[in-house]
């Protein structure tokens, strides 16, 4: 009986332990895992191509110009200048990437989600609904956007949470699909009257 017992007791003391743990993302099983695409210079080392460790260099892991604006001219006002595993080889498998944002006056990064990572970012210039040193968290898969409401140009720096965390925006997915969703379907969705939807798509 008393073997019993202590096995219950064992069995709930796992099961509050494990409702009480917190999940995290598994650690590498290597240091480094720079990408590369020739397989005839790389070792296959957790399902990956990974350029030899002894040729590894400190290139592989820097980037530079990221103090450089981007170019705001285009119709939303907005540069994204990518700091992901495709510029830096080195960040594959680290899960971590890096983006800096800029706005003209008025510019805006639409509406979009990222569904491979979370987004932290920081204003570091001007005003985008939240001020200079603000910083706020969009959750993995999250829609969110930046509207620059100021008059002068503004910066932001975001990190994310995956080596390359993808992006969605959500007009381009709706209204520029390849092949396109059918005109009535999303008039009806958007209660929009078909030929603004048509004229959507064809801008798209």
């Amino acid at each position: 009986m008393k073997k019993g017992v202590s096995f219950l007791v064992t069995v709930a003391l796992m099961a509050l332990a494990s409702s009480l743990a917190s999940a995290f993302d598994p650690s590498p099983l290597q240091d480094t895992c720079v990408a590369i695409d020739d397989p005839k210079a790389a070792v296959f080392v957790n399902g990956k191509f990974c350029k030899n460790p002894n040729l590894t260099v400190a290139e592989d892991f820097f980037f530079q110009g990221l103090n450089i604006p981007g170019n705001t001219e285009n119709p939303l006002g907005f540069n994204v200048t990518t700091v992901n595993v495709d510029q830096i080889p080195g960040l594959n498998t680290l899960g971590i990437s890096l983006v800096r944002i800029d706005y003209a006056p008025y510019g805006e990064n639409p509406p979009h989600t990222h569904p491979r990572g979370t987004e932290i970012i920081t204003v570091l210039g001007n005003t985008l609904f939240f001020n200079k040193g603000d910083v706020y968290v969009f959750p993995i898969g999250l829609i969110h956007f930046q509207f620059n409401v100021g008059h002068t140009n503004a910066v932001a720096i975001a990190a994310l949470s995956s080596q390359n965390p993808g992006v969605i925006t959500i007009a381009n997915a709706v209204f520029g699909s390849n092949p396109p969703i059918n005109p009535d379907f999303l008039a009806k969705a958007f209660q929009l009257d078909k030929k603004v939807v048509e004229f959507l798509q064809a801008h798209f």
